[in-house]
């Protein structure tokens, strides 16, 4: 027997998967680690992560699209920070609570993680 979705379940469907790509690559959780620290412009990241600046600004872009990061332009400078960094903890937490359960012990990014949960 078929599952019937209807369409408001897909668009949802669709952004979920969005955030959940956006977190499946581990440079932009490199990146997102990094934010976590304070906002940073594109020059700063590629220094501190060596990572190219064409993958860096690739990666930023999807992170901005998915509204995990914000863009503040200040004169010529653009600075990148975490859009929400308690949200995304709730969201590291619990991947880590699920990770836990499958047997992998893993911690991400704890700065982020809130003393309540972590």
């Amino acid at each position: 027997m078929a599952i019937q979705v209807s369409g408001e379940d897909r668009e949802a469907s669709a952004v979920f998967a969005r955030l959940f790509h956006a977190l499946a690559e581990p440079s932009r959780l490199v990146i997102l680690q990094h934010l976590s620290t304070g906002e940073h412009r594109v020059r700063d990241l590629v220094e501190h992560l060596g990572i190219a600046q064409s993958t860096v600004s690739k990666h930023l872009s999807c992170l901005l699209e998915c509204g995990l990061v914000t863009l503040r332009a200040e004169g010529r400078a653009s600075w990148y920070g975490l859009a929400d960094a308690d949200d995304l903890a709730g969201v590291l937490c619990a991947a880590q609570h699920l990770l836990d359960a499958t047997g992998a012990r893993v911690s991400l990014c704890s700065q982020l993680m809130r003393p309540e949960v972590a």
